[in-house]
């Protein structure tokens, strides 16, 4: 009869966890040319924002010359600064919107 190996093969659980992928912010930038109700439509139809929230967010990019529309993965947050810019192009606005890693 061959004999049984003594030693265990097992391996242990590896010590190293994978990091959650970088996460990225939409932000949109204040120009003097688009409506502000443009903004809150935009903030409406591509964010999912209710009016209220879409309102306060376009008042802080007045106010502040900039406001972070949400937070997305990287590939979600560049295809929602492509529609957001699109759209804006369409409609004849040169509303600026860019994403920055958190």
């Amino acid at each position: 009869m061959a004999e049984k190996p003594s030693g265990s093969t097992l391996l242990k659980p590896s010590e190293t966890q994978a990091k959650p992928p970088p996460m990225f912010q939409v932000v949109m930038y204040n120009d003097d040319y688009t409506p502000m109700e443009f903004v809150v439509e935009v903030l409406q139809l591509f964010f999912a924002l209710p009016r209220e929230r879409a309102t306060q967010i376009m008042l802080k990019v007045h106010t502040e010359g900039r406001g972070v529309c949400g937070i997305y993965p990287r590939d979600v947050a560049s295809s929602k600064v492509e529609q957001v810019t699109e759209y804006a192009r369409q409609h004849q606005h040169p509303l600026q919107c860019a994403m920055e890693e958190t």
